[in-house]
């Protein structure tokens, strides 16, 4: 350094890799330090420290803002002062001598505190007075070279361990990155050492398990969920924003939302609240976890609709993402007119019934059910079909077995949502509680302000939490308590004894054959509905005498001329 000029003005870059070597390893300050004694000894005025808590093996290095500033000629640098060159960066040689290269363009020169990265050039033809490119050199430029492969092989040996462990940790079942919403990371002993499991987060778990639970129950659409969900105080996880050049600077919040739709469609599919990982770095391997799920795999399938499925058989877990049939997609798919398309199927090739009116000669339309777009042709008047299926319905019975067992089924419910109901209650209650001290909070806050933004911000928290106090008002009058065990049980044994109205006589078409196709273990075809022959549920039964009658008439009915 003894050629160097007495006084040069410099910038000094510190770079860590991450937030956690900044503080328990090679810190900033450590580094900070050890520079400044440098610049004292060699008389050198740092202008400027930079410091970046980010990996220099990106394509976008963290140190080129510290090298703009130097090539900005209004800053007056000369020097660009690191510890070493591992902490300029660890692209290698290529990304070394690209980033050397825009300093010494401009009359910054490089140098490190170990002395490795001179600052000497030598010009081979300098006894002659001449000088190229070529013949101007500088006699450390091969030690540097191997001092920043040096770098990239280090960084390549360190992230192969970390993350070749991680991979195989997650494919033990164990818990390698940051906990999704509802979970927490817990540190526990195992034979493999201290390893991640999750465990359930005490706030967040509870929305989760709230949100299967009635999507199972199946009496409320995607966004009535959302709306109580979002009512008893549902909010995404808030999570620090750093700065991705220097991570020691906070620059905001992400979170805090309340939940949508969509939302509510990626927390159900995901398989990590049923205990069951799949991801990536188990190539995609369904398993099942060490850590259990907030939901049984039970409650997950209930809940996804045959949309995606978990089936675990002999010990091995496989993962089905069903695809809606061609015929589900089509448009008018849910048409009341013909609500039983899905439920019936066509005898001759077992698929599901078209429906449509066709236009007369005379302008009249005549609806039916009918298959004439697979290479046959079947086609049964509207009012024939309904006919049909209002005498099968009028002619079932339920097993006093399968009465029994729905009684007790239905009080095992009634005790499930009574407990939840409380529950519900409970944590309206919490959460009014909680609104009500910070409103009376922001308000007490007020007092003691005198600037009018701040005012107007504490003023719009406190319009912001009585509009939630409304909302929680109006749901925990929604949330009734407990029914009449007496008056459910009348409703339910007069149903069963009356079976033709709940299935014929609702007021929706839709639901009324949705509850039809509940009778039967596999879909009917309309021959077998015709000549009473379907495979029925065991509980139900058909009238002995209408199957017989039945059976004499199965053949040829709903075959019709063009």
């Amino acid at each position: 350094m003894d050629n160097l000029p007495k006084i040069e003005n410099a910038v000094a870059a510190i770079r860590v890799s991450s937030v956690k070597q900044g503080v328990q390893g090679d810190s900033p300050e450590a580094q900070k330090e050890q520079i400044e004694q440098f610049a004292k000894t060699h008389n050198i005025n740092i202008k400027k420290f930079f410091i970046f808590l980010e990996s220099a093996s990106k394509e976008e290095q963290p140190v080129q803002e510290a090298i703009d500033y130097c090539v900005n000629t209004k800053n007056d640098i000369q020097l660009f002062i690191i510890k070493s060159i591992d902490r300029f960066t660890r692209g290698g040689s290529y990304f070394y001598d690209g980033l050397k290269m825009q300093l010494e363009r401009k009359g910054v020169k490089l140098i490190d505190i170990y002395g490795i990265i001179g600052t000497q050039q030598i010009n081979t033809l300098e006894h002659l007075g001449i000088a190229f490119d070529w013949s101007v050199y500088s006699p450390t430029k091969k030690a540097e070279i191997l001092e920043a492969e040096r770098a990239k092989d280090e960084m390549r040996d360190i992230m192969t361990r970390m993350i070749g462990a991680e991979i195989r940790y997650a494919r033990m079942g164990y818990w390698v990155r940051y906990a999704p919403f509802g979970f927490i990371n817990e540190q526990i002993e195992t034979p493999n050492g201290k390893r991640i499991i999750l465990k359930p987060h005490p706030v967040e778990s509870k929305f989760i398990i709230k949100m299967f639970e009635l999507r199972c129950q199946g009496t409320l659409t995607d966004r009535q969920i959302v709306d109580k969900l979002n009512n008893l105080g549902f909010k995404t996880r808030v999570d620090t924003l750093r700065d991705p050049k220097d991570r020691t600077k906070i620059i905001g919040q992400k979170g805090g939302n309340q939940l949508n739709v969509k939302g509510l469609w990626r927390y159900i599919q995901n398989t990590t609240y049923a205990g069951v990982s799949s991801e990536k770095w188990t190539q995609n391997h369904p398993f099942k976890a060490k850590y259990e799920g907030l939901v049984s795999i039970d409650t997950f399938n209930k809940a996804n609709r045959g949309k995606i499925e978990i089936k675990e058989e002999n010990g091995k877990i496989t993962i089905y993402k069903r695809k809606a049939p061609e015929y589900l997609i089509k448009k008018g798919v849910r048409n009341a007119d013909f609500p039983y398309r899905k439920v019936v199927l066509c005898p001759l090739c077992e698929k599901p019934f078209f429906g449509s009116a066709s236009k007369g000669r005379l302008g009249i339309y005549y609806p039916a059910y009918h298959c004439n777009k697979r290479g046959h042709y079947y086609r049964v008047p509207k009012k024939d079909f309904e006919e049909t299926i209002y005498k099968f319905v009028k002619n079932i019975n339920l097993s006093q077995e399968y009465i029994d067992e729905l009684v007790k089924a239905v009080n095992d419910e009634w005790y499930k949502r009574t407990k939840a109901s409380n529950q519900e209650q409970l944590n309206i209650d919490t959460k009014i509680a909680e609104l009500k001290m910070q409103a009376r909070m922001a308000i007490e806050k007020i007092k003691y302000l005198t600037s009018e933004t701040a005012i107007k911000y504490m003023e719009s928290e406190v319009v912001k939490a009585e509009q939630q106090l409304s909302k929680l008002m109006e749901e925990k009058e929604k949330t009734v308590g407990p029914y009449d065990m007496k008056l459910v049980m009348a409703y339910i044994k007069y149903f069963l004894e009356h079976m033709e109205e709940l299935l014929l006589s609702g007021s929706d078409p839709l639901l009324q054959a949705s509850y039809f196709g509940v009778l039967f273990d596999k879909a009917p075809t309309y021959q077998e509905i015709f000549s009473g022959t379907p495979q029925l549920a065991q509980c139900i039964k058909l009238n002995e005498a209408y199957r017989r009658h039945k059976g004499k008439l199965a053949a040829g009915l709903g075959f019709e001329p063009r």
